[in-house]
């Protein structure tokens, strides 16, 4: 088999070609040559003809693509030709919006903090008709958390503590998606990461900060080992099917009753952490699955 990984090559932190590198190298000890490609070299091209990829070397079709990426259309372009994309555009898509993502966990009933999605405003202006938005918001009670639809790493996350904090959010973000929700605060600067691949928990470790809200190592929380309950195990892979994902990192909070309740679904998450962490490869895990869904595939087609 011979695969394609596919990163932004427009980021400028290292860690998205990592992700890629780590990727293929698992890949290679299973005997699968993968080939890394940033999304900007990899262009979809349309017409009332033909679908089609066009880049550099790109003329072998691949068996597979491994998408380390955001860009929907490139991964909804691959499968429309026929390409098998893990994860799946429709995957990508919903866990890159957190409000899609969290009205997927809240159908299934899976456990997650109240949430208020804002209404869409497109523009930036200061003719705000935001009362009943406030109004529900206080509800929440504060400090709440506000979040937009599209971030990372713990970043487009706030911590309000009062109404006139929240307005004054609100007057600088509210040209893009965002959301109000319940602050989980017995989890404060703790949470728990659990990496699902199939429906297999194959990782977990604990993140905490000592001066932030946020648990995310990249805005300083520490991390270590964390054997995770069946309970736990069982939740996140509900998680991942809610939203349709091979693999994913599933974030956990706790309540006041120590039960958990989930963060985020980050369908792009990145595997160098936890394996620093836990000494546990990801990407070998996320190999080993798509053989098998790939072998799954072949005996369809014989």
């Amino acid at each position: 088999m011979h695969g394609w990984i596919v990163y932004n090559g427009h980021l400028k932190s290292p860690k998205f070609l990592d992700y890629a590198e780590l990727v293929q190298e698992a890949a290679h000890q299973k005997g699968i040559s993968m080939t890394i490609y940033p999304n900007h070299e990899l262009l979809s091209t349309l017409s009332g003809q033909d679908r089609s990829i066009v880049g550099a070397s790109t003329d072998t079709r691949p068996d597979f693509v491994i998408f380390g990426d955001k860009d929907v259309l490139l991964a909804r372009q691959l499968e429309s030709m026929g390409i098998p994309v893990y994860n799946s555009a429709d995957a990508i898509e919903a866990c890159d919006h957190k409000g899609v993502m969290y009205q997927r966990l809240a159908q299934k009933q899976l456990p997650i903090p109240k949430t208020i999605l804002g209404p869409k405003i497109f523009i930036k202006t200061d003719d705000l008709h935001l009362t009943h938005l406030v109004n529900e918001g206080e509800k929440l009670g504060f400090p709440l958390i506000i979040k937009e639809a599209y971030g990372s790493f713990g970043e487009q996350v706030y911590l309000v503590h009062t109404k006139e904090k929240m307005m004054e959010k609100l007057k600088t973000i509210h040209n893009r998606p965002f959301m109000l929700q319940q602050f989980i605060s017995a989890s404060y600067g703790r949470d728990v990461r659990l990496n699902v691949v199939g429906e297999k928990v194959v990782a977990s470790m604990l993140r905490y900060s000592e001066h932030d809200f946020r648990a995310n190592v990249t805005t300083g929380g520490k991390m270590e080992p964390y054997s995770s309950s069946d309970a736990e195990k069982e939740l996140a892979i509900r998680a991942s099917k809610a939203i349709g994902t091979a693999f994913c990192g599933v974030d956990l909070l706790y309540d006041e009753e120590e039960q958990p309740v989930i963060c985020e679904v980050n369908g792009n998450a990145q595997i160098r952490n936890i394996y620093e962490c836990t000494g546990i490869n990801v990407a070998e895990k996320m190999i080993e699955y798509v053989i098998e869904q790939q072998s799954k595939e072949g005996e369809k087609d014989t």
